[in-house]
């Protein structure tokens, strides 16, 4: 069932790669098509949950802990899109990796808390900007923050393709070259 629903999503990407086959090469075009899908069903539950589940209010854990809503979105936006988004990479963009899974996986969730840690830091940045401003409410709040969450999104997705082609999906084959050219450039 997985390699059937893998023939259908590379044929339908590779069908409207051809047009732009020139200028982008077919991985960097699939993982746009993949990671862009991943990206924008993120956001979409972010959005529903910042705006209908959570309607811009705090989430009150204990007496004393409070998560932002926009944080708490995130979170469940996150559980969603994490499986989906190493799914689509392992058998979409990068199925020439010849790594275990669990190596695969360890190092998808390495690079993944990296981006955690960056995309929190990022969401209270903007919390503590947009807290100052009172005239935001209900409604512009939600847009604000969705339109702020989708900056960093961006962000994160550049960095992310950079450290799965790189480090996350690599071949052992390529694992073994840069080895050997360290031990040959240290002799």
């Amino acid at each position: 069932m997985l390699s059937q629903a893998r023939r259908i999503i590379v044929g339908t990407i590779d069908f409207f790669h051809t047009p732009f086959s020139k200028w982008i090469p077919t991985q960097t075009f699939r993982y746009l098509a993949c990671g862009g899908s991943n990206v924008f069903l993120n956001i979409a539950i972010y959005s529903v949950c910042l705006r209908f589940i959570f309607k811009g209010e705090d989430i009150h854990v204990f007496n004393t802990l409070n998560i932002a809503s926009s944080v708490g979105a995130w979170v469940v936006a996150f559980c969603i899109s994490f499986p989906v988004g190493f799914t689509l990479s392992r058998y979409v963009v990068f199925p020439e990796s010849n790594l275990h899974g669990r190596i695969q996986f360890f190092r998808y969730a390495m690079t993944t808390v990296t981006f955690i840690i960056l995309t929190y830091v990022l969401i209270k940045v903007f919390d503590m900007i947009l807290e100052k401003n009172p005239a935001l409410n209900g409604a512009s709040y939600a847009v604000i923050h969705t339109i702020t969450y989708t900056l960093i999104n961006i962000i994160v997705a550049i960095l992310s393709y950079i450290s799965q082609r790189k480090f996350t999906f690599k071949s052992v084959e390529e694992e073994l070259e840069e080895e050997l050219e360290e031990l040959e450039g240290g002799v």
